[in-house]
């Protein structure tokens, strides 16, 4: 009796084997991967461009606001929630872009230099000097962990206000700096909204981010961010340069957040200490926790609460007829504390943020209409 020889199919590579060099890439999985994405981006660009449409000025401003906090978000959530490394700075990286932009734009119109392309290049700079910041902060905290790497980008946070304080004759101090607003093309019309050109510079840039970093985060360099996270000893086993990957994720994060700091200031032409208060920071670490850690969509629930919960005291004193000093301290506080409550709300309801518990519920629904054709087909007793 002849025994067939039986064919063994290949073991599945486990996620640590596709970390080691010479790993299968998956060129075919990559390819309609950024396909995919492509699509998603201009879908929701379009969407988004065709509600700008239909907006009041101050409208298109709220959502030029949410791309800006967008950017700084979702490169904040790929540092924190894919790295798990904590930063507490990222205010002042965030205000390390804003006033790039500034000094650049100020240079520019001095020399008379003027043009579609000026307000591109100071985007450039600066994620430029941003992404050189967070590589110094990174090589910084390369070796540190827990509270003593929080200390460190809190010092950050502390340290650049202070310098646009005491340079007063580059930052020009609490009064910051101003320069030239942008107008909208002589194509659109002399009648087009300046607001919804605004919006639409603002989401270009938040969904360049977000095109980027969902490529990111698919790629081997993502899948290393995970590898460190989840465990350095293995990741460093695996051949994984796990100081190397944590200072390019600071890098990364820094970059985004340089860009929203320089978005943010194109909004209104002007910059100051004031716009990137020391709070800033612990709302943005707050904003990607309750959205959902490691979680690009996520990043977008945090970027909606920021502008939402910002704009909350404003809204409260103008339609309740508050005193001016009850007024201004809800405007100092009201945010912080809403913004706390619903963190422990989410984080009791779901612990995955507001996303998991989108997917949470969209599972279930899917296991529910599986279920309901089951039930249909079965034969009564």
């Amino acid at each position: 009796m002849t025994s067939t020889p039986t064919e063994i199919a290949p073991a599945a590579p486990s996620p640590l084997r596709r970390l080691l060099p010479g790993a299968p890439a998956g060129r075919e999985a990559r390819g309609s991967t950024l396909l995919r994405h492509l699509a998603v981006a201009v879908f929701a660009g379009t969407l988004v461009v065709l509600v700008t449409n239909q907006l009041a000025p101050y409208q298109n401003l709220q959502v030029a606001r949410v791309c800006a906090f967008l950017c700084v978000t979702a490169g904040h959530t790929v540092l924190v929630g894919l790295n798990g490394q904590l930063s507490l700075g990222h205010g002042a990286l965030m205000a390390t872009g804003a006033y790039t932009v500034a000094l650049t734009q100020q240079a520019l119109d001095e020399r008379a230099v003027r043009g579609w392309w000026t307000l591109p290049a100071s985007l450039l700079v600066a994620v430029a000097v941003t992404a050189l910041g967070g590589l110094v902060v990174g090589l910084a905290a390369a070796r540190l962990r827990g509270p003593y790497l929080a200390g460190v980008t809190l010092a950050v946070a502390t340290l650049v206000p202070a310098v646009t304080t005491i340079f007063t004759g580059v930052f020009n101090g609490e009064q910051g700096l101003r320069f030239p607003a942008q107008t909208p093309p002589a194509a659109l019309g002399a009648y087009f909204q300046p607001e919804r050109w605004l919006a639409w510079i603002a989401l270009g840039a938040a969904l360049l981010t977000m095109l980027l970093l969902a490529n990111l985060v698919r790629s081997r360099f993502g899948r290393s961010l995970r590898a460190v996270r989840d465990d350095e000893v293995a990741a460093r086993l695996a051949g994984i340069p796990v100081a190397r990957t944590q200072v390019l994720a600071f890098v990364v994060s820094a970059a985004c957040a340089g860009l929203g700091g320089g978005v943010y200031a194109m909004l209104t032409a002007t910059v100051a200490p004031g716009k990137f208060p020391l709070d800033l920071s612990l709302f943005l670490l707050m904003a990607i926790v309750i959205g959902g850690l490691g979680s690009l969509p996520g990043a977008v629930w945090g970027a909606v609460l920021l502008v939402a919960l910002q704009d909350l005291p404003g809204l409260l004193t103008e339609h309740l007829s508050l005193s001016a000093g009850l007024a201004q301290r809800l405007e100092g506080n009201l945010a912080l504390a809403v913004f706390g409550l619903i963190l422990i709300v989410v984080m009791l309801a779901a612990p995955g943020g507001l996303q998991g518990g989108v997917r949470a519920v969209g599972a279930r629904l899917r296991r529910a209409v599986r279920r309901r054709p089951a039930t249909r087909r079965s034969p009564d007793r």
